[in-house]
């Protein structure tokens, strides 16, 4: 009797944490696409800025897939902080690139974008960056 109550009341909670609303992305990897969209339409990018932009962020796409490819094909596996390393140098040249095509206030969202895609104490959606300190829980 214990254990079916038990099971009942999982599966009540299993229901109620699948019964959250979805995100307001499809899951699986980013659509290039429908990011640009969104950049066009929260950066309120011009038509000729579009295309730019749309040059700017493919060319460092198929960069970093290069050397992603290169890595795969050598054997080697980069260790985290290679890998992160490679991801900072790779954000800081597009918005270095993304300075000309941009203005002031369109850079500086575009910058506000790529902190929030990072979260606070965040990696991503890996959990902490190193160094980060975890947020403190309440005893």
């Amino acid at each position: 009797m214990k254990s079916s109550l038990f099971a009942l009341v999982l599966l009540c909670g299993a229901g109620v944490a699948f019964a959250q609303a979805p995100p307001d992305h499809p899951p699986g990897p980013p659509n290039p696409a429908h990011q640009l969209d969104r950049l066009t339409t929260l950066l309120d990018l011009t038509d000729t800025q579009k295309a730019q932009v749309k040059a700017i962020l493919d060319a460092e796409h198929a960069k970093m897939r290069a050397q992603f490819q290169a890595a795969q094909a050598s054997g080697t596996k980069p260790t985290f902080e290679e890998m992160r390393a490679a991801r900072q140098q790779a954000r800081a040249a597009t918005v270095q690139q993304l300075t000309p095509v941009l203005t002031a206030s369109q850079l500086k969202k575009f910058q506000v974008l790529l902190e929030e895609e990072r979260g606070p104490h965040s990696r991503g959606p890996h959990g902490p960056a190193s160094g980060d300190a975890p947020p403190a829980s309440p005893n």
